[in-house]
């Protein structure tokens, strides 16, 4: 299985992946899901994928041939704006996959991808390319989108990232969203792909690949668990645990002992009248005379 991430922040964008592509007990391979394409300059490119590897390396051998033919008329090279960048890389992925069905595969050959980058003159901008071949953006409401196993990692997205989130603080967020996923599905797994690409740079400023042993990751994983074991014990306390820690003095009192405690009140007053069996005249406001 796959999960990956795009996160859009107002200094730039964000993408992680990891690389895990199958997960048997004596099976386990890895494949680069995170693929930059680019005219240094002039306009960047990511794509993450998800889905079908055959559909998905069909996409990308075609986009990078296309891109780097003058005589094609319409390529990652030439579109104006991002979304036909998205809608170009939509049609590829129709195209390979009625080529497959065409033969009579009985197996999936849909693959979902995340397009992100900049084109000169344009924002920054992440799209979702469903294997329909149509797409969506990010909005500033929910300025990430994810693809592949997204309910674990998704959490730490919908509390944390927001447009005028940092960009090294939302890359935190999208290792510690694939870390959560990890944790929680075999399926998903190391090495991570992290790449950052600022605002208006048109080239990526940072690329990363991060396996459990990289002293960084190791240590952002150290210092997430123990800031969360801390942050659960420092929550609100119940009812009952408050109590508990109050000294004694200033505990409520039960019902049942409070009326004890008033019946032993009354008898008090009463003996202070009289002592055994003799009257005691202090005790009588009228000195006992009516």
């Amino acid at each position: 299985m796959t999960y990956c991430v795009a996160i859009k922040v107002n200094d730039g964008l964000v993408f992680a992946g990891d690389t895990r592509t199958a997960a048997g007990v004596d099976d386990v391979r890895t494949y680069n899901k995170l693929h930059v394409l680019e005219v240094p300059g002039e306009r960047v490119f990511v794509i993450l994928s998800a889905g079908n590897l055959a559909t998905t390396q069909y996409v990308l051998a075609h986009a990078r041939r296309e891109m780097n033919d003058p005589n094609v008329a319409v390529s990652l090279r030439t579109v104006r704006h991002m979304f036909d960048a998205a809608d170009y890389l939509g049609q590829l992925s129709v195209r390979a996959q009625k080529q497959a069905t065409e033969s009579n595969m009985n197996v999936n050959v849909e693959t979902t991808l995340i397009l992100g980058g900049q084109i000169t003159g344009e924002d920054p901008a992440i799209y979702m390319i469903y294997p329909l071949g149509n797409c969506i953006s990010a909005s500033p409401e929910t300025p990430f989108l994810q693809i592949g196993e997204i309910k674990y990692g998704k959490p730490i997205l919908d509390r944390f990232v927001r447009s005028q989130v940092k960009l090294e603080d939302a890359a935190r967020c999208a290792l510690v969203s694939l870390d959560s996923t990890m944790r929680s599905n075999i399926s998903v797994g190391p090495p991570v792909d992290v790449a950052i690409l600022p605002r208006d740079a048109l080239a990526i400023s940072h690329s990363l690949r991060l396996d459990f042993d990289t002293p960084y990751y190791a240590s952002l994983k150290d210092a997430w668990g123990r800031q969360l074991e801390n942050a659960v014990r420092n929550l609100p306390k119940f009812d009952w645990e408050v109590q508990q820690s109050l000294p004694l003095s200033a505990q409520p009192v039960p019902v049942s002992t409070m009326g004890q405690q008033q019946r032993q009140q009354d008898g008090s007053s009463q003996q202070q009248g009289w002592q055994g069996d003799s009257w005691s005249p202090d005790s009588d406001p009228d000195n006992g005379f009516r």
